[in-house]
């Protein structure tokens, strides 16, 4: 019998790895030949490595140009033409767009999209954002209109949102909360929990966008290191230069200089990092389900996060965490500060972050989730 194809689409190669491996590998294991689909980068050969067929397919996230973006989907639909996959799953806002567009045109086969976060179009307030946004709700309308294909989004609020606008119907969306996280993998070591004395570590990790509130984290630093509390404000993760939000190197060389917080850049090995930070920071105007919160809490470190869906899906008010409001940098240092006072209350919050997230949010439960939508659609996953 014939080998079934299916075929993994997102903006990153990187996204790719970190976020979706596990999936391709479940999905070999189940007798699918998994092709992965990408712009070229680092990451797309280390996927090779691992017996994996990768196709580097570049495009810019940030264009919108009308007739090069035509021909990015021109492109696209030759090769799902040439792959001919039994099911696509499109992750990322062009990619569910593109993807669905040129699976149309390639044959019709089923499609999964996920809507992993809404994007800078949804959190920016300028002109250029506000006029696409309804032209998006559009796109999204038509690609999602299709009989064999499901929606798959992180949160409840993205999903009510969009069913209440018509873009999709009820019977055709599916809540499954993030990519899961490796619970064996993303846990605490012995030598590993809050101090109670010396320099208490605050870790921002995510990708460098404004709209992840990194100008409240460098504020709450600065107003912690002005009030004299002994801290360390960590911020890891790259700039997005194809992301009009993203920093510029103009702006990391001051956050460099001024040295109120530590640049680490990309980091790699997240879960090292984790291991020396005692609270993990996010306040983001918008997230799906941001997975270095999951992966903080799988490790028993406390939360600060706005009180957003995406954040509050995974972070409980004085459970494992402490939610703050978006956009207030001062709200921001008094919740770190609390938790930098009061080691007691950082193990607390530890400890019943993990049983969250091996109760919810556990990479095994998001794949069996994830292979039952699939299964809806082809039948072929058992």
């Amino acid at each position: 019998m014939k080998q079934r194809k299916i075929l993994l689409f997102a903006n990153t190669d990187w996204y790719l790895y970190n976020f979706r491996r596990s999936l391709a590998e479940k999905l070999r294991s189940h007798g699918w030949e998994v092709i992965l689909v990408s712009p070229p980068g680092d990451y797309g050969p280390k996927m090779q490595a691992l017996g994996f067929r990768w196709i580097p397919f570049d495009f810019s996230t940030r264009s919108t140009n009308p007739f090069s973006e035509l021909a990015v989907i021109n492109r696209l639909i030759r090769i799902y033409r040439s792959e001919k996959p039994a099911l696509a799953h499109h992750f990322t806002i062009k990619c569910v767009l593109y993807g669905s567009i040129a699976a149309r045109f390639a044959g019709k086969f089923p499609v999964v999209n996920s809507v992993t976060g809404l994007g800078h179009i949804f959190t920016d307030s300028g002109l250029k954002a506000r006029i696409l946004r309804p032209l998006i709700y559009i796109l999204y309308r038509f690609v999602f209109g299709v009989h064999n294909g499901r929606v798959i989004f992180q949160n409840s609020q993205d999903l009510n949102s969009f069913v209440t606008r018509g873009i999709v119907r009820k019977s055709r969306a599916r809540l499954i909360r993030g990519s899961g996280v490796n619970t064996e993998l993303f846990k605490p070591s012995i030598s590993d929990f809050p101090k109670e004395r010396g320099t208490v570590s605050v870790l921002f990790a995510s990708r460098i966008l404004r709209e992840k509130g990194v100008f409240e984290f460098l504020e709450a630093a600065q107003i912690l290191k002005d009030r004299g509390v002994k801290s360390k404000f960590l911020l890891a993760g790259d700039t997005y230069p194809g992301n009009p939000s993203s920093l510029s190197d103009d702006e990391i060389a001051k956050i460099k200089q001024e040295g109120v917080v530590n640049y680490l850049g990309h980091v790699d090995n997240m879960k090292v990092l984790l291991a020396e930070s005692d609270i993990v920071v996010l306040p983001s105007y918008r997230e799906g389900t941001p997975r270095i919160l999951i992966e903080a809490a799988a490790m028993e470190k406390p939360i600060v996060a706005t009180d957003i869906a995406g954040c509050a899906g995974i972070v409980e008010q004085g459970v494992n965490g402490l939610l703050v409001p978006v956009n207030d940098a001062r709200g921001l240092a008094e919740a770190i500060e609390k938790l930098i006072m009061e080691p007691e209350l950082r193990i607390k919050l530890g400890k019943a972050g993990r049983e969250i997230v091996i109760r919810e949010f556990d990479e095994n439960l998001v794949l069996q989730k994830t292979l039952a939508v699939y299964e809806e659609l082809s039948g072929e996953v058992q």
